[in-house]
């Protein structure tokens, strides 16, 4: 069975669920997303998984991935768009500003992953993806 994936080009999030897909080994039906012609506003998604591996079950380890997932959302994507969006959307330009604030963010990233291998401990989760 393919899953129908709808996607925009340069999206972070969308890659994040091409790398998944590829880790489970999912199969994907890649369909192009016209977000202006609203085209992303009535297709629903379903999540796989063969095991909890990706999001832990237990409430304490899910909760870490969880922060690291709101971490990506809230500060490194954030920044990320911040920095490049104006650039890459429009006519804006480079701001030496933003480009520190995306440094400081993979900093704190840099924090989370002391004495482990992933973002959230030392095993393989959809945190790494984001």
């Amino acid at each position: 069975m393919t899953i129908d994936l709808y996607y925009i080009n340069g999206s972070a999030p969308c890659r994040a669920v091409l790398l998944a897909a590829k880790a489970l080994g999912i199969d994907l039906n890649l369909k192009y997303l016209d977000l202006m012609k609203g085209e992303h506003l009535t297709p629903e998604f379903i999540q796989y998984g063969k095991d909890d591996s990706l999001y832990p079950k237990d409430p304490k380890q899910r909760a870490v991935v969880d922060q690291r997932l709101y971490f990506d959302l809230g500060t490194l994507y954030a920044r990320y768009a911040e920095y490049y969006y104006p650039v890459y959307f429009g006519s804006g330009t480079f701001e030496p500003a933003k480009l520190e604030r995306i440094k400081e963010a993979f900093n704190f990233l840099n924090v989370f992953l002391e004495n482990q291998e992933f973002a959230a401990g030392n095993n393989l989760t959809i945190a790494d993806f984001a």
